[in-house]
């Protein structure tokens, strides 16, 4: 795990350094209802924050974070956590994109520690708004800590 991080903050520290003066970033804030696909829990939700740069053609980089909340279903309490997560994101079409991340996910009840996430999604993007649909798992929390949600983002050009 330990590597997994030092390398996502070297990767992310060349990319910014390279392209904060070259490239355009945007910043997408977003709300994310879901549902759990175990059945421990039953509704999911999220709120997100992305940052996104151009890398290469149709690709871009992606950094995520924000809040995941597992809401309770008896007799599992509810629980949530705070994601990290760096990824890359490529469009297949002209506003059709398919994503990955990896990261991290720090668990916000007492003694819950960390997980290792992973979130697939594909989407739609348009110039200020962005709609997709995703997949996450934080298993190490447990094995009902999966989810498919609907990302609803509004974008914002940061420079």
């Amino acid at each position: 795990m330990k590597k997994l991080v030092a390398f996502c903050v070297i990767v992310l520290t060349v990319l910014i350094t390279e392209n904060v003066n070259a490239q355009k970033w945007k910043l997408g804030v977003a709300v994310v209802p879901g549902i759990a696909s175990n059945g421990g829990y039953g509704f999911v939700l999220g709120a997100d924050a992305r940052l996104q740069t151009n890398i290469v053609d149709k690709t871009y980089f992606i950094l995520s974070t924000g809040v995941t909340e597992f809401f309770k279903k008896d007799p599992m309490p509810g629980f949530g956590y705070i994601p990290v997560k760096p990824g890359v994101k490529f469009f297949f079409a002209e506003n059709a994109y398919a994503a990955g991340e990896l990261g991290i996910g720090f668990g916000l009840v007492k003694g819950s520690g960390r997980s290792f996430l992973w979130s697939p999604s594909v989407g739609l993007s348009f110039k200020d708004f962005d709609i997709s649909l995703k997949y996450e798992e934080a298993s190490d929390f447990g094995k009902y800590t999966k989810f498919f949600g609907l990302r609803l983002a509004k974008g914002f050009d940061l420079k």
